[in-house]
């Protein structure tokens, strides 16, 4: 059996890191569950680690990706402009996936059947 590859992608904004799965994938577990700290606990983090990451993408994008609701049992959900680019960077990956998927499998195909972790992983 051949390792299984997926391709994942990072946009990056005048050479640093903007968006990639993982905030995607945030954004959409805020949208599905309302709360910043729920989502937060969704995928193993912080609620600090998570607020901060929620403010890094408001202050990337021309408007508020995420809006809060003061007060007792507030929430937070996505704004417009939230779930386009969402929907865009979920097209972007579609699109480069099916783009890329022959040169993807024969790169699998030449991967050994359990790789090795990578001091980086």
């Amino acid at each position: 059996m051949t390792a299984r590859v997926r391709l994942t992608l990072r946009l990056d904004a005048d050479g640093k890191p903007a968006l990639g799965h993982g905030k995607i994938h945030l954004l959409e577990k805020l949208e599905e569950t309302g709360s910043i700290s729920a989502a937060g606990r969704a995928m193993g983090m912080s609620y600090r680690r998570t607020w901060l990451l929620v403010d890094n993408l408001n202050q990337l994008f021309k408007e508020p990706l995420v809006i809060t609701r003061p007060g007792g049992g507030g929430g937070a959900f996505l704004t417009p402009t939230g779930k386009t680019v969402v929907a865009l960077y979920r097209q972007i990956e579609s699109k480069a996936t099916q783009a890329a998927s022959a040169d993807v499998s024969e790169l699998e195909s030449l991967l050994s059947a359990c790789p090795q972790k990578t001091a980086s992983e």
